[in-house]
C-alpha cells in the first residue's frame, strides 16, 4: 500500500470513529431530552416512542405500531390502555371490520408533546442555518442511511434471538 493511500485511510478511520463518537453523545442527549419530556408529561420513553411512530405514520393497526417499535403485542396491549386512559390516543374501528382497529394520536395532546421539544427545535434550526442547502442535503443523506443501517442491526439481531 502507497504511503498516500495508507494516509487516506488512517484520516477516514478517524473521521468514522469521531461521527461514531458524536453519534453517541447525540444518542444519549436525545434519551435525556425524551426522559425529560416523559417526566414532564408523566410518560414513559416507549410512551413517547409509540406516539411519535404514529404522528409520523399515520393511524396504525397495534400488529403494525408492534413491528415499527419492536414490542411484542401483548406487551403493546398496556402501553396503549395506559395512553388511552391518558387521553394521548384514541382506538378507531373500521367501519367495514369491526374487529379491525386504527390507532391514531389525538392532536391537541401531540401539541403538547411538540411544545417540550420547541427548545430543541429552535436549537437545530439554529445549527441548521450555518449549513448550505446541499451540505444540509448531505447530512440527511447520511442520517437517512444510518437509521437504514440500525434498522437492519435491530433486525438482524431480533433474528439471532
Amino acid at each position: 500500500m502507497e504511503p498516500r493511500e495508507n494516509s487516506e485511510l488512517r484520516l477516514r478511520r478517524r473521521a468514522g470513529a469521531a461521527i461514531k463518537a458524536a453519534l453517541r453523545d447525540l444518542r444519549v442527549e436525545l434519551a435525556l431530552l425524551n426522559h425529560q419530556v416523559g417526566g414532564r408529561l408523566a410518560l414513559k420513553d416507549i410512551d413517547l416512542d409509540c406516539l411519535d411512530v404514529l404522528a409520523q405514520n399515520g393511524p396504525l393497526t397495534p400488529s403494525a405500531l408492534a413491528r415499527q417499535v419492536g414490542l411484542h403485542p401483548a406487551t403493546l396491549t398496556g402501553i396503549l390502555d395506559r395512553l388511552e386512559r391518558g387521553g394521548w390516543i384514541a382506538r378507531d374501528r373500521a367501519s367495514t371490520d369491526r374487529r379491525s382497529v386504527s390507532i391514531r394520536v389525538l392532536p391537541d395532546r401531540n401539541r403538547e408533546v411538540y411544545s417540550l421539544y420547541s427548545g430543541m427545535n429552535s436549537a437545530l434550526n439554529e445549527v441548521c442555518a450555518d449549513y448550505t442547502p446541499a451540505e444540509l442535503e448531505l447530512i440527511t443523506g447520511f442520517l437517512q442511511r444510518s437509521a437504514d443501517a440500525g434498522r437492519a442491526s435491530v433486525e438482524k439481531l431480533g433474528q439471532d434471538s
